[in-house]
């Protein structure tokens, strides 16, 4: 699912783009957080989603890094995990994307991803982003931090050698320095078609 434009536009405008509904107390938000790619990074990186049959390439919309999952979250606990958000330190700093690969093991990839520079700053956000699900009371799978961008989620019968050859074909890719002056708390609703985002609030830093 994407990201609406507009509605992202929005919250970039005002800070903040809509409370998380709390009328209905039993309903349950898939969340994580994230930093939003600018539209013309999302661009370029756009231009090299191409030339491997069995990718399913990410919309431009829907291109971000995650600093933190939380998984299904029930609403009460947004709430509190928003407010939680709200107390991170702010500061805006740089990143940049460095090379390309692929999650998965010797028999099989799944997701192609656009790598990152090694960010002390980038790191200690996503660290405050897991400590902030934490104090509002959720169980986060323990895993390190990997930061990286999903360019394509790939399908089971995409040829291994074809993959290799489009890592080897982009893993010169190096982004000038991208601003981070934000990021969001965003909600993920599974299809058929995919994930589809929502940007719940907006933090400026």
């Amino acid at each position: 699912m994407e990201i609406s434009r507009s509605r992202a536009g929005h919250a970039r405008e005002t800070g903040f783009l809509r409370p998380i509904d709390t009328v209905t107390f039993g309903r349950v938000l898939r969340l994580f957080t994230a930093i939003p790619v600018p539209f013309d990074v999302a661009q370029t990186l756009q231009r090299r989603q191409t030339g491997l049959p069995g990718a399913r390439w990410r919309p431009l919309e829907a291109l971000h890094v995650t600093l933190a999952f939380y998984g299904d979250v029930p609403e009460r606990q947004a709430d509190d995990l928003a407010a939680e958000l709200a107390r991170i330190p702010g500061g805006p700093f740089d990143i940049a994307l460095k090379g390309v690969g692929a999650f998965g093991d010797a028999h099989r990839s799944h997701t192609l991803w656009a790598g990152l520079e090694a960010s002390e700053r980038l790191t200690v956000l996503a660290g405050r982003c897991r400590a902030a699900g934490e104090r509002a009371g959720l169980t986060l799978e323990p895993r390190v931090y990997r930061p990286h961008l999903t360019l394509a989620y790939l399908k089971s019968q995409t040829n291994p050698d074809r993959v290799g050859a489009w890592i080897t074909g982009h893993n010169l890719l190096h982004s000038p320095p991208i601003r981070v002056d934000r990021f969001g708390l965003y909600s993920s609703l599974l299809s058929e078609g995919g994930s589809h985002y929502e940007l719940e609030r907006d933090y400026p830093l």
